[in-house]
């Protein structure tokens, strides 16, 4: 029972700050125990032990559209107006290199106009999915970030983005995101990149990256598709995982299968109101089964979200300063500039066509000036990590959970609702 009084008595500290700090310090060596078994059991885990999902790939995979975005609607609806023409073209000429002797060339598109479509839903908000959720809101001198997610009844988290770039051009941005050799010089993540095939005619290319991650994940692998459309000066990249039987799975890297990233790029008036379109937005579309459970990556996810901003911006610039000084540019961003182009006045013509029902996005109210939010779920999942190791010990577990519920009324207390 000496423990017990020990732990009312911090409980009985004269502020939250300092019973949290005491709590954590009393609890420090199970936290200790208990974040050295995860790392182990990640290096070393039983192969019975490994994350298996299994999902449809017989339909485009992707994270559902709704994005909030100040565009207008491009209004195009493949299935009740008629097929549009679509012309393929290359800005790049005569500077592409030879294809016959670099990737092959691909037989079949892996990627078809109803990925198109439904990149299209996406950043129209016309999917119907799941409600987006705000997660985070920032910004720099030179750009502007904000994000979403939700979550389906099947499959992984999905996410969405809206990032304005200052003093940028959509066609930098589309062919910055495809440059797969200047991303080497700043995506310390990317250990390998190759392209595998390529379509000289549509520009669609499969890949082959190979990504680093932390110490107790193995490194995941990633083939997968890409190929863009350009309506006017805007620009629908769609990226999606593909089956590739000429590369054979290995244990490590893990192959991820289920993988979708998609961008949409268009050229947006700067936040100095000037009038001029001197800035550039892009939507993403994001979502991967990494082999992870989903409340990790979401919590990876949540964390490392910003800095991953902050360096895609600082290659960005890099990338414009190299560009600025007339440096050949790489294969894959002349790529970049074989696409599919759509008639502007074609997805005009249809505005108004479409009746899939919108996706909401979740406002959130103003947080209360001063107010301290301690998350349950980690005074709570302390309770139950603690109950879980000491099973039957000196401290029983009914009194953890009151003393988690206690505390959480503390917090409740410390953070009222407006």
């Amino acid at each position: 029972m000496v423990l017990v009084e020990e732990f009312l008595e911090i409980l009985e500290r004269p502020t939250i700050g300092a019973v949290f700090v005491e709590i954590m310090v009393f609890l420090g060596p199970v936290w200790i125990a208990f974040l050295v078994g995860i790392t182990v059991g990640w290096i070393w885990k039983p192969k019975w032990a490994a994350w298996n999902c299994k999902f449809d790939f017989s339909v485009p995979s992707s994270p559902s559209d709704s994005v909030p975005s100040t565009s207008k609607p491009l209004g195009f609806h493949s299935s009740e107006a008629p097929t549009p023409s679509f012309a393929s073209y290359a800005d790049a000429g005569s500077e592409i290199e030879q294809f016959d002797t670099g990737p092959s060339r691909l037989n079949t598109l892996p990627i078809s106009d109803e990925d198109l479509d439904h990149l299209w839903h996406l950043v129209e908000r016309k999917d119907g999915g799941p409600t987006w959720k705000h997660m985070m809101d920032h910004s720099t001198p030179n750009m502007s970030y904000q994000a979403w997610q939700r979550h389906p009844e099947t499959g992984p988290p999905q996410y969405c983005s809206r990032t304005v770039y200052e003093d940028a051009t959509p066609e930098l941005l589309r062919d910055f995101f495809w440059d797969d050799e200047f991303r080497v010089k700043w995506d310390d993540m990317l250990v390998h990149a190759e392209t595998i095939e390529e379509c000289p005619t549509t520009g669609m290319m499969v890949v082959h990256w190979v990504r680093k991650f932390p110490f107790f994940c193995s490194d995941r692998e990633y083939i997968f598709a890409r190929r863009i459309w350009e309506s006017g000066r805007s620009y629908y990249c769609v990226t999606k995982g593909v089956p590739c039987p000429t590369i054979p799975r290995k244990d490590k890297p893990r192959r991820v299968d289920l993988y979708y990233s998609s961008w949409f790029i268009q050229a947006v008036e700067s936040r100095e109101g000037n009038g001029q379109l001197t800035a550039c937005e892009v939507l993403l579309f994001h979502h991967e089964d990494m082999g992870i459970p989903w409340e990790i990556a979401k919590f990876g996810v949540r964390q490392g979200m910003w800095g991953t901003v902050r360096k895609i911006e600082r290659g960005l610039r890099s990338y414009q300063k190299s560009r600025a000084s007339n440096t050949k540019i790489s294969h894959c961003a002349l790529m970049a500039q074989v696409n599919t182009k759509i008639d502007p006045e074609y997805l005009k013509s249809t505005d108004g066509n479409e009746e899939s029902s919108g996706t909401d996005i979740e406002i959130l109210p103003a947080k209360r000036e001063g107010s301290i939010n301690i998350p349950k779920l980690l005074i709570i999942g302390g309770a139950l990590v603690v109950a879980c190791t000491l099973d039957q010990g000196i401290i029983p577990k009914t009194f953890l959970f009151n003393v988690a519920k206690r505390f959480g009324n503390i917090g409740k207390k410390a953070s009222p609702r407006p």
